[in-house]
C-alpha cells in the first residue's frame, strides 16, 4: 500500500494519480491542477471540443473532463504517459483506420503528450453528436 504524504489516502499503487482534497469542479480548475508540461496538450483538447460541440455543456463527471448533451457525450483525463480520450466503442470501431498509429482499446484512445491531431479529435466529437454513440 501507498499512502499519499499530501491527503493521506491509501492506493494499492504507488504515486497513484489521484486528487488530494476536493474534486474539481471545471474542466479550468481540473487542467490547472496537472502539471505544467501536460497544460498545453489539455487546453487545446479543451478548445477543439468546445468548437467541435458549442451546444455541450463541460462539466466533471466520474472526475473527468465531460461534455454532455442530454447524455455525456465523451470525455478526457490526464494520465502518467498520455491523454485519455473516451469516445465510446461504436467511435473507436468508426474511426479505426484514422486511430491505426495510437494506442486502443474498448471506448479509448490513447493520445501521447506533444501529439494531439484537433482535426481528428473534432471530428471524433461531431461524430459522437450527430450519431447518438456516446461514452
Amino acid at each position: 500500500m501507498w499512502k499519499c504524504p499530501k491527503c493521506g489516502k491509501e492506493f494499492k499503487n504507488m504515486n497513484q494519480n489521484h486528487y488530494c482534497g476536493e474534486k474539481p469542479k471545471t474542466v479550468e480548475e481540473y487542467i490547472m491542477r496537472q502539471d505544467e508540461e501536460k497544460q498545453a496538450d489539455l487546453f487545446l483538447i479543451r478548445q477543439t471540443l468546445q468548437q467541435a460541440l458549442p451546444e455541450a455543456e463541460e462539466r466533471i463527471s466520474w472526475s473527468m473532463p465531460t461534455y454532455w448533451k442530454k447524455h455525456n457525450i465523451l470525455h478526457f483525463a490526464v494520465s502518467k504517459k498520455h491523454i485519455g480520450f473516451y469516445p465510446g466503442p461504436e467511435a473507436v470501431k468508426a474511426f479505426k483506420e484514422e486511430l491505426k498509429n495510437y494506442s486502443v482499446d474498448k471506448g479509448t484512445i490513447r493520445i501521447p503528450y506533444g501529439e494531439v491531431d484537433a482535426e481528428l479529435i473534432k471530428r471524433i466529437a461531431r461524430w459522437c453528436l450527430d450519431t447518438g454513440n456516446h461514452a
